[in-house]
């Protein structure tokens, strides 16, 4: 039988509470909600330096199904620092969603707690320095870390993943990133407040997850082409393609722009024999057959065997691989190991493009 254990939030904003309440993401959205959802874990505390925001979020968390009770003392806690709730409590999951040039400090914190498991929001941190030390911490106090790049709990992705095998030798894979944030600014580098950190890291992860099908891990070495800056600051940059080469994968390569009026996120994957798309909202799967309009030749045709589940359960399979872990039945699916893999591929394109 599962035991059932106790979690905390730290950093009750966005994903860490309130995209639990976008009517159009697939729910939960938000560590809080995922949390609740699942009937193995119990939310004794929260922390933010916002307090006002914090109640709203203990009025919820205390009203919730799943948590509700009379007795006081099963009712959630608050603070407005991770000293005082440490203090107070001591909770076997620590989710950490605070702002990205909050994770260094915070993360070191709470892993000398020695909490059982610690959730760190992606990206690990604002660079490999930073990431590094978190790394040595955890390995000092023995505390796993699991790391949020939720494409990697996804059941589309895991078809990807599994579809791998199935398209033949693998000629290409590129990762698209579309949206109107800038890729990089200089000037907010202590803030992690650009795209190719901000959303660049789960396009990495998840051609690394899926690389990794191929039996490669990691990536070096880009060549940047299609290089675009900012018209009014040269210093930001709005475009490029980083393009990679592997043993087994001779075409790699990353698409991104800072510069559309629209946000998409999606990978493809061409095999000798087969094709993978997908990316928010669709997921395709083609394999070869005999074509329909050349007589001796063979067409790639939608594989329609393969049923894409509605739901990805992307954030609740990211909790329950933490309480399968901690339960012995299985090891964790994103780390501090795969985290500071794809860091360093963001870092390596930002010391190429700027």
């Amino acid at each position: 039988m599962k035991q059932q254990y106790t979690a905390c939030v730290i950093g009750t904003g966005r994903i860490g509470f309130t995209l639990g309440f976008d009517k159009k993401r697939e729910q939960p959205a938000s560590h809080t909600m995922a949390l609740l959802k699942n009937k193995h874990i119990r939310i004794i505390a929260g922390c933010d330096k916002n307090f006002d925001e914090l109640k709203k979020w203990k009025e919820y968390v205390d009203g919730s199904f799943s948590q509700f009770s009379f007795k006081e003392e099963k009712k959630v806690k608050i603070f407005s620092t991770a000293e005082n709730l440490f203090l107070n409590c001591n909770p076997d999951i620590v989710v950490i969603a605070v702002n990205e040039d909050s994770h260094l400090e915070t993360a070191l914190y709470a892993i000398s707690k020695k909490p059982r498991l610690v959730i760190l929001e992606k990206p690990v941190a604002l660079n490999t320095k930073e990431a590094e030390r978190i790394v040595k911490q955890s390995a000092k106090y023995k505390v796993p870390v699991l790391v949020n790049h939720e494409r990697r709990f996804a059941l589309d992705y895991k078809l990807a993943f599994d579809y791998m095998s199935r398209i033949g030798d693998v000629q290409k894979i590129t990762g698209y990133l579309f949206s109107g944030m800038r890729l990089y600014d200089p000037a907010h580098e202590k803030t992690g407040g650009y795209s190719l950190l901000h959303d660049g890291t789960h396009l990495v992860d998840v051609v690394l997850y899926l690389l990794s099908a191929c039996g490669e891990e990691k990536l070096s070495k880009p060549v940047i082409t299609g290089l675009c800056r900012d018209e009014k600051n040269k210093k930001v940059i709005r475009g490029f393609t980083a393009n990679y080469t592997t043993k087994k994968v001779p075409d790699v390569s990353f698409v991104m722009s800072g510069k559309s009026r629209f946000f998409g996120f999606e990978v493809e994957v061409l095999g000798t024999e087969g094709k993978i798309s997908i990316g928010n909202g669709h997921a395709e799967f083609y394999k070869r057959e005999e074509s329909k309009l050349y007589t001796g030749f063979f067409s790639l045709e939608k594989d329609c065997s393969i049923k894409v589940p509605r739901k990805t359960k992307y954030f609740s399979n990211m909790i329950q691989n933490a309480v399968d872990f901690l339960d012995g039945n299985a090891q964790l699916k994103s780390t501090l190991k795969t985290g500071l893999d794809a860091l360093k591929v963001l870092e390596e394109i930002k010391g190429k493009i700027k």
